[in-house]
């Protein structure tokens, strides 16, 4: 980017307003101001001034007019937030005492000549209010863009997908350079995603295309080790790199990454949103805030991926093949987090029986499942040397307290006779097992102490599953919501499973899974249904 500068005594070009009744005098100021560089208009009128003021980069206001004083034009421009900012310097051949140039500062005139004045003073004074106007707006537009780069960042960082992130950043950049923009990041997946917005059309429009265009941008910008760039790239040059780019025109581009070895982010706009250093500095800023919201986002999913991996490997392969007997089971992770959960459920074979077991270990860290983990394995082997439900529940009780103290867990195990239908429930704190059938549905076995304490003291109860009807145990994660009385999910749950009790186990557990929407954590459910013996 280069600048050009203007001969001396103006640093730049602008455009002034010069107020005076005096032809004469208008003539001669304004012959001055344009031999510098300026480009002048000229006005008779108080009331022409206040109508053109806004055109103006300098007001240069005679005191007596003929219509308004000066000072009462002045003191409007300076109350009008369209013109406050405007410099406006007040020239006088009658009102020359230091109470009338008192006055004038007042009413907010940023200087005040006296006449007869020479050339260099009027030029050296109008280029000094220029400078400082022109920092002036220079500031405020920084603030305003670090304003928007923040309400832009905020947007971004909020984002819970790739491709929301990618819209969020476009609309985002739009908004903060006034210009149109184009977003282009990687994918986990190794795909290119290319968004475009503009201040016209906000709606972010997404494209794909080649994902080594990414790096072949980056390649124009980034030096060995760099991890962010900006640059000026002319439109022969963008076109050759982008050949199908919606910007066909020069434009200012920034990239980012966060490692050396992580995919670009490359965010593009159009010239008109970036004109001076201090807006590439804020492209810089934000294109980098993308990378690090692409990083966060990649990293989450990767551990999220290998939690649910690890989550899942402490479940049941499968379910057992019981005769008299179908089975499901569903185990649903919180969406809104990474971390993995304390809740299982297992159905082992033993004896002509069956038995069914769900808990939930205290927790959401990679503890509670490691816990989670034991206990099921634990089970398992307790099971196997043949130990009573009831037993059973007293052995884990031990285990918990002695490797993993201060660890709660609920825990509900239920011996079925697939021939008789007959059922031990122990219940340590869980949720009661729901027994639902064409004739009703009902919770059996509700309360005792949670796994973990010093006193064990579980509910105990025998129950009767008829042919045809269901057994289902879930985790607390089906049916507690912070919006609603546990009391009324456990009922609507129980009306449910009466509605479903006809359809097949599979369905029936889906309509269940499916009743309470999506939850805030994580969901565990085994549905077991005694079926007729000439059921296939």
């Amino acid at each position: 980017m280069t600048e050009t500068t203007a001969a001396e005594p103006s640093a730049a070009a602008g455009r002034l307003l010069l107020v005076d009744d005096d032809d004469v005098k208008r003539y001669v100021i304004g012959r001055w101001l344009r031999q510098a560089g300026y480009d002048v208009v000229e006005v008779a009128t108080g009331g022409d001034a206040l109508a053109r003021a806004s055109e103006a980069d300098l007001v240069l206001l005679d005191v007596n007019l003929p219509d308004i004083s000066g000072f009462e034009v002045c003191a409007q421009l300076k109350s009008d937030p369209s013109t406050a900012a405007i410099p406006v310097i007040q020239v006088s051949a009658t009102a020359v005492e230091v109470t009338d140039r008192a006055y004038g500062l007042t009413q907010g005139a940023d200087a005040y000549l006296v006449e007869p004045t020479e050339p260099e003073e009027l030029l050296a004074t109008v280029s000094a209010a220029l400078r400082y106007y022109r920092a002036r707006r220079r500031a405020e537009r920084t603030a305003s863009l670090l304003s928007r780069l923040t309400r832009a960042t905020l947007e971004i960082n909020a984002a819970q997908t790739f491709d929301g992130l990618a819209r969020a950043a476009a609309s985002g950049a739009a908004a903060v350079f006034d210009s149109p923009v184009v977003v282009m990041l990687v994918l986990p997946d190794g795909q290119l995603r290319r968004m475009s917005s503009s201040p016209e059309h906000r709606a972010p429009v997404p494209r794909g295309g080649p994902v080594q265009l990414a790096e072949r941008v980056a390649a124009e910008l980034l030096g060995p080790g760099d991890v962010s760039a900006a640059a000026m790239v002319d439109q022969d040059a963008w076109l050759r790199l982008v050949p199908d780019s919606t910007l066909r025109c020069a434009v200012c581009v920034a990239v980012a990454r966060t490692k050396p070895d992580r995919p670009p982010v490359a965010l593009t706009v159009a010239p008109a949103g970036v004109s001076v250093a201090e807006e590439m500095q804020i492209q810089r800023q934000l294109v980098l805030s993308v990378a690090l919201a692409v990083e966060a986002l990649r990293s989450y999913a990767e551990e999220h991926l290998v939690a649910m991996t690890l989550q899942r490997s402490f479940l049941p392969a499968a379910l057992p093949a019981v005769p008299g007997l179908a089975m499901a089971s569903r185990y649903l992770p919180a969406s809104n987090q990474a971390e993995i959960g304390g809740d299982f459920y297992e159905a082992l074979s033993r004896d002509n029986r069956v038995l069914i077991a769900i808990g939930d270990v205290q927790g959401h860290s990679l503890r509670a499942a490691t816990v989670m983990g034991e206990l099921r394995h634990a089970l398992r082997a307790y099971a196997s040397e043949g130990h009573s439900a009831l037993t059973i529940t007293g052995l884990l009780n031990e285990s918990l307290q002695r490797y993993h103290p201060n660890v709660l867990a609920t825990l509900c195990l239920a011996e079925l006779d697939p021939a008789t239908g007959e059922m031990e429930i122990v219940n340590c704190g869980h949720i009661p097992p729901l027994i639902a059938s064409g004739d009703g549905a009902a919770y059996h076995g509700e309360g005792g102490l949670i796994l973990g304490l010093p006193m064990h003291d579980p509910h105990t109860e025998r129950a009767a599953l008829p042919v045809g009807g269901t057994v289902v145990l879930v985790t607390d994660g089906l049916i507690e919501d912070r919006k609603a009385v546990l009391d009324d999910n456990m009922e609507r749950l129980r009306s449910a499973a009466h509605e479903a009790s006809g359809a097949d186990v599979e369905a029936f557990s889906n309509q269940l899974i499916a009743l309470f929407g999506q939850r805030e954590d994580d969901v565990a459910l085994i549905a077991v249904r005694r079926v007729p013996p000439d059921h296939r």
